[in-house]
């Protein structure tokens, strides 16, 4: 076994373990348990006592076992062969231990994260003699067809560093030497292509930068009413079968992200493995290529060890943290939220700490904030820009948006997308409410959408977002006294939002054109359904009755342009504009007569 003794088993709670007599350890520390080498931590010290969560099965455990140190946190392995792989909650390869073990994890399994017999094309970018500091890149492999990897000096290095040499151009595997540097006073330290650093622990950055650019998904509701920032942080509510997997699967696929990372944190084996089967043969529509060209899958499902869940998160974003140094923008998927707070709330019971509300520990807003506080769009220790974006969803018990976790990720996130499930139960996907949700990045953004749609976006969402209020407090009307009892005028807004439901809010995942939406489409459908309300508003003050408007040709294209008109071809929705407003003209004519 591996390491030093640092203390025996005294006492085996499940996945914790009360450890005495201990001599040489330190708080978060990385051991292993028992002749077996399951994996722990000490989470808590107390004189010659610790505590120790194990992230494998304790079943074997006895007192006694000795318990062995590694002088070192629980740390992620980073380097090339990140992307495309598929991991558990402390960053184990699945496909790598699958061959070694079979189809169930074997206990005390150590693999590399990273494949240390593969050999990748190393190209140097800095010759001897140069500076070079933390986060400098000095080389560049080819990870994927899409991905650069840029090789860095590792974030814990100094400043000020000598290049002394560096490998030639050529194939190497990732624990050789590239590089050897030395500091100021003589120091000399040799660098690879693969490092550690601690999951629990932020990667440092030159400066936090404004959130000013959306993160594009493709999704309508999302991208027009609730947008997202690079580097922004997002909640997805909602009770089961709302969507909440199904959305992040869209926004995985369609966003503009670089690297996507994605955590299946506590869910279900079926949801878990749909996301394992269907990756793969999902294809970038940027590139072409498989989605795997830039993502990387976590797989934590509910029955594997529940310590092991409480880590994916912090897993996940290291290495988000990692591309995001290199100059990428990257996107965090994880799900879910909820499942990984109710592992934290399983260990502070077995740890026998005091309990807030509905169980879960004291600590619980706190470590919710410092998940979500690791995203933000920053400049990077070489002098890049690169960005963590955080789309967490959760669970609720019954969809109840006022239970703990909801409420302290509310707290913490800056746009919240909250799942509706009278709208899901009607088939309306995505069920996303707009009444619920909101976002606060919408003033960051709109100098970026202003430039998008000619200064005509903000003052249309403001707009829309108003007919919709106006349509809550017509609709209670409706129910006491129906529909007849409102003037036409009244009654167009509720047939406007009607059908902005159904052609601007509504997406059909399994349709060729209408599962992604292009940003110039959005704009222009918008102004479309809004320059119908103008004129159809105007016309009923001339004395049009609404049910001639609604008869219009023109109002059915409006509704299925959203089918009918591709992302290549938004001049056609000029044209539906332009036969709206002749066929209004005509009405209007006719009336005034």
């Amino acid at each position: 076994m591996q390491g030093r003794i640092v203390g025996k088993v005294k006492r085996v709670n499940g996945p914790v373990l009360q450890i005495t007599g201990i001599t040489d350890a330190m708080m978060m520390e990385l051991v292993h348990v028992s002749e077996l080498g399951i994996v722990g931590e000490i989470v808590k010290l107390n004189g010659d006592q610790a505590t120790v969560q194990v992230y494998e099965d304790a079943t074997g455990i006895s007192p006694g076992d000795n318990v062995y140190g590694s002088g070192m946190s629980l740390s992620a392995e980073l380097g090339p062969g990140l992307i495309g792989n598929i991991y558990d909650g402390i960053q184990r390869p699945l496909e790598e231990i699958r061959t070694v073990s079979g189809d169930f994890i074997g206990r005390g399994i150590d693999v590399p994260a990273v494949s240390h017999e593969k050999l990748w094309h190393f190209v140097p970018s800095v010759k001897p003699g140069d500076t070079v500091s933390r986060g400098s890149v000095i080389g560049t492999v080819a990870e994927t067809e899409r991905v650069e990897h840029r090789i860095m000096v590792p974030a814990d290095a100094g400043e000020e560093l000598e290049v002394v040499s560096i490998a030639d151009e050529g194939d190497y595997r990732v624990t050789d030497q590239v590089a050897m540097v030395q500091d100021r006073s003589g120091k000399a330290a040799a660098l690879t292509m693969v490092q550690h650093w601690p999951i629990r622990v932020p990667r440092p950055v030159r400066d936090h930068l404004d959130l000013g650019t959306p993160l594009v998904t493709g999704l309508r509701v999302i991208d027009t009413l609730f947008p997202l920032s690079k580097g922004g942080t997002v909640a997805i509510p909602g009770g089961f079968g709302t969507g909440k997997t199904m959305t992040q699967h869209s926004i995985a696929q369609w966003c503009d992200a670089d690297i996507i990372v994605y955590i299946g944190c506590g869910e279900r084996g079926n949801e878990m493995t749909d996301v394992l089967r269907e990756f793969p043969h999902l294809v970038d529509p940027r590139t072409g290529l498989s989605l795997m060209q830039r993502t990387i899958l976590i797989a934590n499902t509910s029955n594997m060890p529940v310590s092991a869940r409480e880590a994916s998160i912090y897993t996940g974003i290291t290495m988000a943290e990692y591309y995001r140094d290199m100059g990428y923008s990257v996107a965090i998927m994880a799900d879910s939220t909820s499942r990984w707070a109710e592992a934290l709330r399983e260990l502070s019971g077995r740890m026998e700490e005091m309990p807030a509300e509905e169980g879960f520990p004291a600590y619980l807003p706190t470590r919710i904030a410092q998940f979500y506080e690791r995203a933000g769009h920053m400049k990077t220790l070489s002098g890049n820009e690169g960005s963590v974006s955080v789309i967490g969803a959760v669970s609720p018990p019954g969809g109840d948006f006022s239970e703990p976790v909801t409420q302290h990720t509310k707290r913490f996130v800056r746009a919240f997308w909250g799942l509706d499930r009278s709208l899901a139960s009607a088939r309306h996907y995505p069920a996303i409410s707009w009444l619920d949700s909101y976002s606060e990045y919408v003033d960051e953004v709109r100098r970026w959408w202003d430039g998008q749609s000619q200064g005509r976006w903000y003052d249309n969402r403001k707009r829309i977002m108003e007919l919709l209020q106006k349509e809550v407090r017509l609709q209670q009307i409706v129910k006491l006294v129906g529909p007849d009892a409102l003037p036409d005028s009244q009654n167009f807004i509720l047939e406007v939002c009607s059908l902005f439901k159904t052609a601007f809010l509504q997406q059909n995942a399994f349709d060729e054109i209408d599962r992604y939406c292009s940003i110039g489409k959005q704009v222009k459908m918008l102004s479309v359904i809004l320059r119908y309300y103008d004129l159809g508003a105007d016309a009923i003050s001339k004395g049009v009755p609404l049910v001639k408007i609604r008869r219009l040709q023109v109002v059915q294209d409006i509704a299925k342009m959203r089918f009918n008109v591709s992302n290549d071809d938004t001049d056609e929705i000029d044209r539906i504009e332009l036969k709206l407003e002749r066929s209004m003209m005509q009405l209007g004519s006719l009336y005034e007569e």
